[in-house]
């Protein structure tokens, strides 16, 4: 039996090969967002429960671009209720919510995905500028929508020509073929596609998102809802498919400004305005403001050259404490100031953990817990790398031994250990921390003291050696800061019968 690949220059015709093919294709040259890893963790975190806000922040951070966006979005215009100077991506998630968020992150994904897989393929390339396109044009239509929603709409819009992408990417030879049919005798695409790999791009996008394991609404979002008279508001799902149907069309439309004439244009927005209870001269404008805004999208203008920013950035993030330690720490605390009062100890936790991990420029950061109970000091969550497998190694006995972490804790006395790896200083580390993080050079040890007994504390380390001139007094005094609105909602939220609940 002929494999496949060796095939392919031949019409398939039978759907359940394509997919095969496809597939395989998709496991011989990568993931084309370099999606499928990324996704399961967003997923997780949107429809997470105790642990949602945390899960996602932890997301947010591993990607300094998507951090950036994430706090852009927190500081427009769309949230200037809650103010202007929001710094931490913890404050960002609880102010804007998980979905809102994740949604931006699925997006800011897939825009990373298309410049890398856009490199090998013209067509690939266009239908990636019209991807980056249709979200312009959905997050302008949608401007007056909730955060939620314009988010979503802007994911479901860039994916709505998810089929197209994967065929012009993995099956050029097909596309190829397909494309001189309709040249050469006039047919339609859908007929020609159908004719070929016998599917529809349509299915092939929504296979893939289930393949990927998108929520239902956004794969239910990926085939046309064509314009239509309603006696009635749009539920959720028909508006978002609406919204990228025509997002997607009007991105065809002006890549494809050869061809298209402005009345074009004029009427496929008008065909929809009704059905979207909108406007359609206010739609038009809004999708011309959208041409021009990702005319200066650098993934616009070349989604083929992928930016070098967040190598750089990475490199930057693991190279030890800034010399802007101060300004983090204090804009992070200031968050945490400006917090209500219904935010949960816990939450309050994640922007303590990550303005100690982004403001002093840490390898690991770890939040330890007391558990009276059982008379153990256990690790609960943590940012870094391969924190997550650490932290089920990371348990001590509250019981005293002569090591650095019980004297911090005795002492409720910050501690920083510049050398941990000189021998006169051995003696003084437990075990359990020697055998888990063997490659610190630095760490700094915050304790927090509640109601007069030991709580826990915040751990941070370094991979790299610090500096001479370790931490100076202004930070050590923004950190007792954080320490103490640490420390005072433990004690007023989440203390209860001598263990901590967070």
């Amino acid at each position: 039996m002929k494999d496949l690949d060796s095939m392919s220059t031949m019409p398939i015709k039978n759907p359940q090969k394509t997919l095969e093919l496809l597939w395989n294709r998709v496991k011989q040259r990568g993931d084309l967002p370099g999606f499928a890893n990324v996704i399961s963790a967003i997923m997780g975190a949107i429809r997470g429960e105790d642990d949602r806000e945390f899960n996602m922040t932890k997301t947010v951070l591993s990607d300094p671009a998507l951090t950036q966006k994430v706090l852009r979005l927190a500081n427009s215009a769309m949230y200037s209720v809650f103010g202007r100077d929001i710094n931490t991506v913890s404050k960002a998630v609880l102010i804007v919510g998980t979905e809102s968020i994740g949604h931006l992150a699925l997006g800011s994904k897939l825009i990373d995905g298309l410049a890398k897989a856009s490199t090998g393929s013209t067509s690939t390339h266009n239908e990636m500028e019209k991807a980056v396109l249709a979200g312009h044009i959905a997050r302008q239509i949608t401007g007056a929508a909730s955060a939620r929603d314009a988010e979503e709409a802007v994911v479901c819009s860039m994916l709505h020509g998810l089929g197209r992408m994967m065929v012009t990417f993995y099956l050029s030879d097909h596309w190829s073929l397909i494309q001189a049919r309709c040249a050469e005798q006039g047919i339609d695409e859908a007929q020609a596609t159908l004719d070929n790999l016998g599917i529809g791009l349509d299915e092939i996008g929504r296979w893939v998102a289930q393949k990927w394991g998108l929520p239902t609404a956004l794969i239910n979002s990926m085939q046309d809802v064509l314009p239509q008279t309603v006696d009635e508001p749009l539920d959720h799902a028909n508006w978002l498919g609406a919204v990228a149907t025509l997002s997607s069309h009007c991105a065809s439309l002006l890549c494809d400004a050869v061809n298209t004439t402005p009345d074009e244009l004029a009427d496929l927005v008008n065909s929809y305005a009704e059905m979207l209870g909108m406007d359609g001269s206010e739609m038009l404008a809004a999708v011309l403001t959208a041409q021009e805004s990702a005319a200066q999208d650098a993934l616009f203008a070349s989604v083929a050259k992928p930016t070098k920013l967040e190598n750089s950035t990475l490199v930057a993030v693991q190279s030890g404490k800034p010399a802007d330690a101060v300004r983090a720490l204090t804009r992070g605390v200031a968050d945490m100031r400006g917090v209500s009062n219904n935010t949960t100890a816990y939450q309050l936790m994640t922007m303590a953990l990550e303005t100690v991990y982004q403001g002093l420029r840490l390898s690991r950061a770890i939040v330890f817990l007391r558990n009276a109970n059982e008379g153990k000091y256990f690790a609960r969550m943590g940012f870094g790398e391969n924190v997550q497998e650490l932290i089920p190694r990371l348990i001590f006995a509250e019981a005293y031994q002569p090591d650095v972490f019980h004297a911090g804790l005795a002492n409720d006395k910050i501690i920083v250990v510049k050398d941990a790896k000189d021998p006169a200083f051995v003696n003084k580390l437990p075990h359990w921390w020697r055998d888990a993080l063997p490659t610190v050079h630095s760490f700094v040890i915050l304790p927090l003291t509640a109601n007069r007994h030991p709580a826990g504390f915040i751990y941070g380390d370094w991979d790299v050696p610090l500096s001479a001139a370790t931490l100076d007094a202004a930070e050590l005094l923004s950190l007792n800061d954080l320490r103490v609105l640490m420390v005072q909602a433990i004690e007023q939220r989440s203390q209860l019968n001598g263990s901590l609940i967070i």
